[in-house]
């Protein structure tokens, strides 16, 4: 006789060593003995699989899905973020309130650190100050952005060969740019115009050929729609990274102050350039399927520990800017 396992009753993993992303679609998600589970239709029969939420961090509900509040409250219990989006991990909400964005629903623990949020609104509402947080994070986007790039086996195996002479370069120089950015809006430029390059260097490196970046949805090339699905592997991950710090998603530092969620983008571009770029870009030439890709992000993103990643660097930039705010020395480039 199976035996009810409350969510209370399993032990805690830490949110940055738990190893599952799930993306679900055309399936029910809901508790079947004390168990979240998703249900798959197979002609007349159900199919059970288990989620072992003790150790997820993020459930994307795609198209066709629904969930019962019992799984939801469970989920919750769990510190499981969840989210909602359209076909394939991108979003298609044109008819929300959170138009095109995907929608993100933390556990309501009220028992979450307040250090970090409390740094965090020190420097916060200082332009000076939140500009120095966003070079930090830019800035550790870089070095993840090298290394990946430069000693990953996996993408070496995958025969991904991008010009790393170039490479250096051009991180060179957009490292010197965003060291003496004047505000904001410079270092958004020359973030847009350095992904440009890299969607360059990753379509050459892969083989992939000519490429142009369309916007989210307006095409069916194949490397524009995996960039599109794997980014939101990256946003559920940076999800995460600020409910565990009890940092809200609105305090954005890069993103804008009134863009809602805008520091779920700042964190999850500490990654995307890394990893999910030239995957997209590798599974599209290997002609992939959806679930091939995801796959192969998921297990680079664990690979590589991107969830600890982005903790620390919330953690380290909450600190010494904060530090920054309380000397009252000012920034320095």
């Amino acid at each position: 006789m199976l035996k009810n396992i409350g969510s209370s009753d399993l032990k805690s993993i830490l949110h940055s060593k738990r190893a599952n992303i799930y993306y679900l679609e055309h399936c029910r998600v809901l508790v079947n003995g004390g168990r979240v589970e998703y249900v798959t239709e197979q002609g007349k029969e159900s199919l059970y699989w288990n989620i072992p939420i003790a150790n997820t961090t993020t459930v994307l509900l795609g198209t066709g899905t629904s969930i019962t509040q019992a799984a939801v409250r469970e989920l919750a219990r769990s510190g499981v973020m969840l989210g909602f989006c359209g076909g394939g991990g991108t979003p298609l909400f044109s008819g929300t309130e959170q138009c095109l964005e995907v929608a993100w629903i933390p556990g309501q623990s009220e028992y979450r650190p307040t250090e970090y949020l409390q740094q965090w609104v020190r420097f916060w509402f200082d332009d000076a100050l939140r500009l120095a947080a966003a070079r930090s994070f830019q800035l550790a986007r870089m070095e993840r952005l090298t290394e990946h790039w430069s000693r990953s086996k996996a993408l070496k195996e995958q025969g991904f060969a991008a010009n790393l002479a170039e490479l250096s370069s051009l991180v060179q120089a957009s490292t010197n740019t965003i060291r003496t950015a004047p505000d904001v809006t410079a270092l958004l430029t020359e973030e847009g115009r350095l992904t440009k390059q890299l969607y360059r260097l990753a379509s050459t490196g892969s083989g992939y050929g000519e490429f142009t970046r369309a916007k989210r949805g307006d095409s069916l090339d194949a490397a524009n729609q995996f960039l599109d699905h794997g980014n939101y592997l990256a946003y559920g991950l940076g999800a995460t990274a600020a409910w565990v710090l009890g940092l809200p998603h609105a305090l954005a530092i890069l993103h804008g102050k009134t863009r809602r969620g805008g520091l779920v983008f700042d964190i999850a571009d500490l990654v995307k350039d890394a990893v999910i770029l030239p995957q997209a870009f590798l599974s599209a030439t290997r002609g992939h399927s959806e679930q091939e890709f995801r796959q192969a992000c998921i297990e680079a993103l664990t690979r590589t520990e991107a969830l600890d990643f982005m903790i620390d660097v919330v953690k380290q930039t909450a600190g010494a800017v904060s530090k920054m705010a309380v000397s009252g020395k000012g920034v320095e480039p």
